[in-house]
């Protein structure tokens, strides 16, 4: 049995649960896809293990990322998050959330999903890579190029190429796992 893990994961059990269960397995749901999209242009000029330790104090100070409430915040809301140590506390990020809950929600509108949308830039179907190590992984595509341009169109802040590469790869729409890393191909 292959045991063998993409190597920008080992040494940490939280970044190896992430890995082991998460990271690349297509994701559908509108309330995951927008969970991640948050924590990841939070993560912006942070690491991701940042992130991964603050996730569950997301949750609760972002109402479980509920982008219905989170789309309705006013400025007592902004206040009381930037005093909040258990998240990042931007408010430049914050307020961005905001904004792209409602953005998110008009995309719904236009798409029905939020799924639907971001699914078709890749045929419904993940890319998948063939990666031998993980130093060689793009930090954006020509496709997270492409993405991060029509999601700014449509009103969202803080989804650069790099940050939408990332999610791409949290959410499953890319396998860049390791070639021969166990999780290759049953994600």
């Amino acid at each position: 049995m292959n045991t063998h893990k993409c190597g920008w994961c080992l040494g940490d059990q939280l970044y190896e649960d992430y890995h082991d269960q998460e990271w690349g397995v297509p994701v559908k749901d509108d309330a995951t896809l927008f969970e991640f999209l948050i924590l990841e242009t939070f993560q912006a000029g942070l690491s991701w293990i940042t992130i991964l330790r603050k996730r569950d104090n997301f949750r609760k100070a972002f109402d479980q990322f509920d982008y219905q409430k989170i789309a309705t915040y006013d400025q007592n809301k902004i206040d009381q998050l930037l005093q909040n140590e258990g998240i990042v506390r931007n408010r430049l990020k914050i307020k961005a959330t905001i904004s792209n809950a409602q953005a998110f929600m008009a995309i719904q509108k236009e798409f029905r999903t939020f799924s639907t949308y971001i699914w078709n830039f890749v045929n419904g179907q993940p890319i998948k890579n063939k990666i031998t190590n993980y130093k060689n992984t793009p930090a954006n595509t020509a496709l997270s190029d492409a993405i991060s341009k029509d999601l700014k169109k449509r009103g969202f802040k803080f989804v650069g190429s790099t940050v939408i590469y990332a999610h791409m790869q949290a959410t499953g729409m890319v396998n860049d796992h390791e070639m021969h890393c166990f999780r290759y191909d049953e994600v």
